[in-house]
């Protein structure tokens, strides 16, 4: 596996292999990486003849007061991890190399509604961030596809919205989430964790399955459903940001007509927050 860390290199190497005729994949993170993205980048293997993968913890996405300086940085283990993968390049830059200018003054790009709701209600910026880092990726890459999991839902719905709104010539690709034994979604911030809160997370998923259930039994009050939820949630001993029924396809609030839906949720379980879904199929 090679590693650079400019994004010159970066476009030498896959300039090459494009000549040959070769199609590329990409799969961004953000480092302290888990099986989770591990699968996607066998997922974007099954279909490229080269794999890239970034690591770049990207502070725009981050909030004020948010856990930046604090975020897990495992670079010697994770390029261990994606040269074990099979992974033929990585990118791995500095802050400096994305942003060359005062953040200040950046150019950014902005998917508008789409990010301002769910978890954008509570981290006011955070999707501006995700979909600049992303568009200046998409960009230096220029893969056929990249693969995204579905575990940070609404992320996947804003890039995809991105993606075509820009005319970006890029597929984008869901990975589907991987689970603890427990039904505990894997994330890097599990990482946060102690063993008895860990224990407790896995709560979060099964009160999501409960949810999703009474609705494919035909609980048609969705609100009702999100309430209780929630509740069942706070009793637990969880903090709960939001727990809401929409449209699968484009997150919009459903109408009774609706046979896609998914169920969102994001709580906090002592100072780590989480968020997971669980999709339901009506037809």
């Amino acid at each position: 596996m090679q590693t650079v860390q400019r994004g010159f290199d970066l476009r030498s190497t896959i300039a090459a292999w494009r000549d040959s005729g070769k199609s590329v994949g990409f799969v961004p993170t953000m480092g302290n990486l888990h099986a989770g993205h591990l699968s996607l980048v066998e997922l974007a293997q099954r279909r490229a003849d080269h794999v890239v993968a970034s690591i770049f913890v990207n502070p725009l996405q981050f909030c004020p007061g948010e856990d930046f300086d604090r975020y897990p940085r495992t670079i010697a283990e994770d390029s261990a991890k994606l040269r074990a993968a099979g992974v033929d390049l990585l990118f791995a830059p500095d802050v400096a190399e994305i942003y060359p200018a005062d953040p200040a003054t950046l150019s950014f790009v902005e998917v508008p509604g789409l990010s301002d709701d769910l978890c954008g209600r509570s981290r006011p910026g955070h999707f501006r961030g995700v979909t600049t880092v992303v568009c200046k990726l998409l960009n230096l890459v220029q893969p056929a596809f990249a693969v995204f999991g579905e575990k940070d839902y609404q992320q996947l719905m804003i890039v995809r919205r991105m993606v075509g709104d820009l005319n970006m010539p890029v597929t984008v690709i869901a990975g589907p989430t991987l689970r603890d034994p427990n039904g505990l979604a894997l994330s890097s911030r599990n990482s946060y964790l102690n063993v008895a809160e860990r224990q407790r997370a896995a709560m979060f998923y099964r009160n999501l399955e409960a949810a999703a259930g009474a609705i494919e039994n035909g609980e048609q009050a969705f609100t009702r459903v999100e309430q209780e939820t929630a509740e069942r949630l706070t009793q637990a001993g969880f903090r709960v940001d939001y727990i809401s029924v929409r449209r699968s396809s484009d997150l919009a609030v459903p109408s009774s007509q609706d046979r896609q839906l998914i169920i969102l949720g994001a709580v906090w379980l002592g100072n780590t927050r989480l968020i997971d879904n669980r999709k339901i199929d009506l037809s």
